[in-house]
């Protein structure tokens, strides 16, 4: 059996062909597997993601890309379903979201991804989870080769001695506020990581139970059996 990932985000690209065999490809793992999750994730960061994929490719395969590609797949309704109440899984597939289809035991499933938490540098537009400001002084953590670069980067630096000097105070970002690209680049050379990617169950489904993990979902019919 083939459990490699399917990305789905190109399905236009290639044309109608490519788009039937996702489907084909999600119906099929929905007869080999006997659970299905939805979940969410942010801040993905596919290197991560493909070494978590890595440990559970055993018994377990991953869908992500076009939501309704995937909800074609399962049925968007009662009527077209493939098999009984998986069209309360489609109505889940939001956003940011993908398809597990897997043996593993439900405790252990829920285990992996409420534990799964990789922090790493934030993009250009992410939002700043904190205040960053270089006091005026010494930058020794830098070299005096860096110092062209940080200017560039708008930093009001200059060399004295040899050594990176801020010649006043500077903020780097604000909580709350969008990265720039340049705060993007300092914060990776200052070592800060402030994106954190995790992902989150919103349910799972089997022949004879359909669980919601995240109660209040705005806009779903869906309800708990």
């Amino acid at each position: 059996m083939d459990l490699q990932i399917l990305t789905l985000s190109k399905t236009k690209k290639k044309g109608r062909g490519h788009k039937e065999a996702i489907v084909n490809a999600i119906r099929q793992a929905a007869e080999d597997y006997s659970s299905i999750y939805v979940f969410s994730f942010e801040n993905m960061r596919n290197l991560k993601f493909k070494e978590f994929r890595e440990q559970l490719k055993a018994t377990s395969r991953f869908f992500l890309g076009s939501n309704k590609v995937m909800q074609v797949s399962l049925g968007r309704s009662a009527a077209d379903e493939i098999k009984p109440s998986l069209y309360k899984v489609s109505k889940l597939l939001r956003g940011d979201s993908g398809l597990f289809f897997t043996n593993m035991p439900k405790e252990e499933v829920e285990r992996l991804f409420n534990q799964y938490e990789d922090y790493d540098f934030a993009r250009t537009g992410s939002v700043a989870s904190e205040k960053v400001e270089l006091k005026e002084g010494p930058l020794e953590q830098f070299t005096h080769e860096m110092e062209p670069f940080l200017r560039k980067q708008g930093m009001p630096v200059r060399l004295n001695k040899g050594t990176v000097e801020l010649v006043s105070d500077y903020v780097v970002c604000e909580e709350g506020k969008p990265l720039s690209p340049e705060a993007s680049r300092i914060l990776r050379l200052l070592g800060i990581k402030m994106a954190t990617f995790r992902m989150q169950l919103i349910c799972r489904w089997s022949l004879d139970e359909f669980e919601l993990y995240i109660q209040g979902l705005e806009d779903s019919d869906v309800e708990s059996s």
